[in-house]
């Protein structure tokens, strides 16, 4: 997460798979995934300096992450500072993405 660079974005699901590649895996456990990617946010969220970017990590497909600190509205405000331009879908239940985010996205090596 801390090597997102401004203007970019990555996926959690990105993050799973480089750590199962380093790892010699097929695969990480998502919802063990989830939890660490939400603990990273907090605690940079809780920090007065060297602030980890968690905002501009997306579930899947783009998604904004409710569970982030400040919730959608946060993360939308510092996604929309960075210049992506954020949707929303749906009727009753809401949710929110990053308008052609694939073409922000940042590659973990």
């Amino acid at each position: 997460m801390r090597q997102v660079p401004y203007g970019q974005v990555i996926t959690v699901g990105s993050i799973r798979e480089h750590f199962a590649r380093l790892s010699g895996a097929d695969f990480t456990e998502p919802i063990t995934a989830g939890i660490f990617v939400s603990i990273a946010a907090w605690a940079s969220h809780q920090r007065d300096h060297d602030h980890t970017p968690y905002w501009r990590t997306l579930k899947a497909d783009g998604e904004l992450n409710a569970k982030f600190p400040g919730g959608i509205e946060a993360q939308k405000k510092r996604l929309e500072k960075e210049g992506h331009t954020i949707i929303q879908r749906g009727r009753t239940n809401l949710r929110y993405f990053v308008k052609d985010y694939e073409q922000a996205l940042y590659t973990l090596e």
